[in-house]
């Protein structure tokens, strides 16, 4: 048996697939701080059967939630006498030119816990002045006195000599043992000394929360199950060990989310949709992401808390190309000082959690709105809903302010949230140069399918799939993903100046590394696979494009291929090509995968039933257009291949809702997927 758990902002998921190979599914609160408790929780509540795990994958926000909360460890940092500063001074492009307010992210390591020691190493990775050890010890002794809980060393130019480095690292462990380092070459070796400055000191900042974390959870399972495959969900969409994250828990950075892209892009494949935007909404956020022919981008250009107002913090480890934001369920509308209305990014999380929740929550949020307009049944509520309670919050925070009804005040929460999920998407496509009406929506999570619709019909996006089982997707993408290691190495040449024998012996000492730390994680025991890329730009570019290659050995005819491809890929990107000037290489990247058999997606029984008996009742739903409608409400598990319903009505399930609107269709595919689409067909 495999299972599969996914920690939420607001819910903990779980999914396995039984005996029978049908996937069994359930949810239970999200337990802060103490997330092991929901992880446990949800696995007790779902009766599986211990003694049958053979894999066990986790999918974990405890380290974003420990960096947006500023919960991490004190850190002291260690780096090249002169490049003190790196952090404070960050990079010039602010996002917001013209606001003469504006404050740069204050660094995660204070000034006065930032120590320089002698030494240098040149670009080219040579001993300009070696390493004195004096430095090291004041250092130590220095962090040790001010209570320092973890260490970063970040050298200058370490991503191509990381000799030094390896000796401070050495001399902390003999001094300090139990004390955490991170050295910046054993996560990076990327050019970029601030964004490989930034990114040491946030891995040692969520070092000591991870372990503690990940060895608490480690020791519940024992309590439960002897077996030790336990592996965990990484930024880049592949899984690792459980003692590989504690070591660079910043990989995890994006733990949960990226589960449900690649998800999105195995059954996009299995369906026969190669072009695909994953549209995942939560409890507390709404994530997504392109895949274009069936490739989810992954790159190191990723930063927390950026916005059009804030600059954020870098973090350059491999982190699938997604656009995340403080939407979800929880999301709780505000008036701000403009008098405008507003939903999130504060959320009521899962304590107290909406008003509905009846556990003390007081604000009013999407759920709610959702729920009074008749979109979400009370039934499906773990407790009695106190409906007074609920229009009391939205009268006291949209309606009773702007002077209007209950039912248009909880309107005005879904259209304003709807409104910040249509930007979120338009950045992923509309803003990268891709018509959002070549692409199929697959839309999940708690809150997916009960958005679905009208986003679509605002991008004018053809098709929606809600996937079975969609408010525990992620957790679905995760049974469904692979290991995965990304090695990426800094290899500035010019194509007319490149050594094949020396990129060669490159390519060939990377996988070398690659295949030595799949099988230090316990991932050697799967099929091995890899995929070669670079990063490539025109002389005296500061970007890059990246650009798949073949495994083949390097010479003249395979640079001249290179060139024309990047050609065409420069003018997709860039709108324009340069092909009389000279191209660089700049980085080199090999993925690993260890390939995991898939379980196959089971086709649903059917049970000849005609789609008027699956019909769970009829109740008012309120539509901007036509105030309140009576609607058919449909039981998603009775739903079957052939059954077809025409909007407005309404697809409901314990854990989520699909509204179909007018001039909508929903069709039910083989699998229990719902196709949702714009154009109504008729049917003899």
């Amino acid at each position: 048996m495999k299972v599969t758990t996914d920690i939420g902002g607001t819910f903990t998921d779980l999914l396995y697939l039984d005996d029978n190979g049908d996937f069994i599914f359930d949810k239970a609160h999200t337990t802060p701080p103490n997330f092991e408790d929901g992880v446990m929780n949800v696995m007790a509540q779902s009766g599986l059967d211990y003694g049958s795990i053979e894999m066990f994958i986790h999918g974990s926000t405890v380290v974003i939630n420990t960096l947006t909360e500023r919960k991490g460890a004190k850190v002291g940092l260690i780096t090249t006498k002169g490049t003190r500063d790196v952090l404070e001074i960050a990079r010039g492009n602010r996002p917001d030119l013209y606001n003469f307010k504006y404050k740069k992210p204050e660094p995660f390591v204070e000034r006065y816990l930032r120590w320089e020691v002698e030494e240098r190493m040149n670009y080219k990775g040579e001993v300009l002045q070696t390493l004195n050890e004096q430095d090291v010890i004041d250092a130590i002794e220095h962090f040790r006195d001010e209570g320092v809980e973890a260490i970063a060393v970040c050298l200058l130019h370490a991503y191509k000599n990381p000799e030094h480095e390896i000796e401070i690292t050495k001399l902390i462990n003999e001094k300090w043992p139990e004390l955490p380092v991170t050295a910046s070459h054993e996560m990076i070796k990327e050019w970029r000394e601030y964004e490989r400055t930034n990114t040491t000191v946030l891995n040692a900042y969520v070092k000591p929360v991870m372990e503690s974390y990940i060895d608490s959870l480690d020791g519940r399972l024992n309590s439960k199950t002897s077996n030790n495959n336990r592996y965990i969900m990484q930024s880049n969409g592949g899984i690792t060990s459980f003692s590989d994250s504690k070591k660079y828990p910043l990989n995890l950075v994006e733990s949960g989310p990226v589960a449900g892209v690649y998800g999105a892009a195995i059954l996009g494949e299995i369906i026969g949709e190669s072009n695909i935007i994953s549209f995942d909404i939560g409890g507390t956020t709404a994530k997504c992401s392109l895949i274009s022919e069936g490739n989810v981008k992954v790159s190191t250009d990723y930063y927390i808390e950026k916005n059009d107002k804030y600059a954020g913090y870098p973090i350059k480890v491999p982190v699938v190309d997604i656009v995340e934001i403080g939407n979800g369920g929880g999301s709780i509308a505000w008036i701000d000082e403009l008098g405008s209305l507003k939903v999130g990014p504060q959320s009521a999380g899962s304590v107290p959690g909406p008003v509905s929740y009846g556990q003390g929550g007081e604000k009013a949020t999407t759920t709610d709105a959702n729920l009074y307009i008749g979109r979400l049944s009370d039934k499906n509520f773990d407790s009695d809903v106190d409906f007074s309670h609920v229009r009391e919050a939205i009268d006291r925070q949209v309606a009773g302010p702007f002077g209007t009804s209950t039912e248009d005040g909880a309107l005005g929460i879904i259209d304003i949230a709807n409104s910040n999920m249509l930007n979120a998407l338009k950045l992923i496509s509309v803003r990268k140069g891709y018509n959002p009406q070549d692409f199929t929506m697959i839309a999940f999570g708690g809150g997916g399918p009960m958005h679905a619709a009208e986003l679509a019909r605002d991008l004018k996006i053809k098709k929606v799939v809600i996937p079975h089982a969609a408010s525990v997707f992620s957790a679905w993408g995760m049974l469904m993903s692979d290991a995965r290691k990304d090695n990426i190495q800094t290899y500035l040449k010019k194509f007319s100046a490149l050594d094949f024998e020396d990129i060669n012996k490159q390519w060939t000492d990377m996988e070398n590394a690659s295949l030595e730390d799949f099988s230090k994680n316990n991932l050697d025991r799967f099929p091995i696979e890899f995929e070669r890329s670079v990063d490539l730009r025109y002389e005296g570019q500061e970007h890059t494009v990246k650009m798949p290659i073949e495994n083949d050995e390097w010479d003249g005819t395979f640079i001249e291929e290179a060139k024309l491809k990047f050609h065409e890929m420069h003018e997709f990107t860039y709108s324009f090509k340069l092909e009389h000037t000279e191209v660089e290489i700049v980085n080199m990247h090999l993925t690993t995968i260890g390939k995991i058999e898939k379980p196959d997606l089971k086709e649903l029984e059917t049970n000849g039933l005609r789609i008027e008996e699956t019909i769970k009742e009829t109740r008012n739903v309120y539509y901007k257009e036509h105030g309140w409608v009576e609607t058919k409400i449909y039981d998603r598990n009775l739903l079957r291949e052939g059954h077809s319903i025409e909007g407005p009505a309404v697809i409901e399930e314990k854990t989520s809702s699909t509204l179909v609107l007018e001039n909508q269709q929903a069709d039910i595919d083989v699998y229990g997927n719902i196709i949702l689409t714009v154009e109504v067909k008729s049917y003899d």
